[in-house]
């Protein structure tokens, strides 16, 4: 969240919703710590349908986590497992982009340059930022779709979905969308050219210093609240 001007929100529900993912995402809240639902609306001045739907978006995005008989606790961002997840990602990754390339037809380039420009119009508009990930997992998709390996997209999918909340992370608290939309740009030129190995390695690159850039912020806001 931005400093200085105050944001303007649409709705009572984005409000929270953006104010407490800024404090899960900077550590004031902590991993495990309880949100009542109760103390949020007193302290936002509203009704528990917007807190609970605002922590319903939470949820999807990984911050929070609803468990039984104890309500949504804030999740564990974990700056171990961001290496991990970002180099898996990068090998299987990479892999399936080498086999699609040759794959691939000008209905899978016009596919990728149209969620390509939808993934800048929707960060242009400032809408949320789950939005930016899903189209940012989409465009990746349509890439690597051509490959025709059922079960790597399996495994990307499922590395995707853990480092999910880490990826929102980027796009929320870095200058990483502006860099991701420019590699993304070059990785579907290279892949129109049919140049695998340049492509792969621009991926590798991108994935790679994806994760690292996370967990440098990671690190340095978990600091501030050591």
């Amino acid at each position: 969240m931005s400093k200085g001007t105050a944001p303007v929100y649409k709705t009572r529900t984005q409000m929270v919703a953006d104010i407490l993912r800024e404090k899960i995402l900077s550590g004031e809240i902590v991993a495990g710590e309880p949100l009542r639902q109760d103390a949020i609306a007193k302290e936002f001045n509203v009704s528990r349908i917007p807190v609970r739907e605002a922590l319903l978006q939470l949820e999807a995005q990984g911050l929070v986590l609803f468990e039984a008989h104890k309500g949504a606790t804030a999740t564990e961002l974990s700056t171990a497992k961001i290496h991990e997840l970002f180099e898996l990602r990068a090998l299987v990754e990479c892999h399936v982009l080498e086999n699609a390339i040759d794959n691939m037809t000008e209905e899978d380039f016009v596919t990728t340059e149209k969620i390509l420009h939808a993934f800048e119009e929707t960060v242009e508009s400032g809408d949320r930022v789950e939005t930016w990930s899903d189209l940012n997992y989409a465009l990746h998709e349509a890439l690597y779709k051509p490959a025709g390996l059922p079960q790597a997209m399996e495994i990307i999918q499922s590395l995707n979905i853990k480092a999910d909340r880490y990826i929102r992370m980027q796009l929320l608290f870095t200058t990483g969308i502006d860099k991701a939309d420019q590699e993304h740009k070059e990785i579907l030129e290279l892949c129109r050219k049919r140049d695998k190995a340049a492509a792969s390695a621009l991926l590798r690159k991108h994935i790679l210093e994806a994760g690292q850039a996370i967990h440098d912020l990671l690190t340095e806001q978990q600091k501030k609240f050591a």
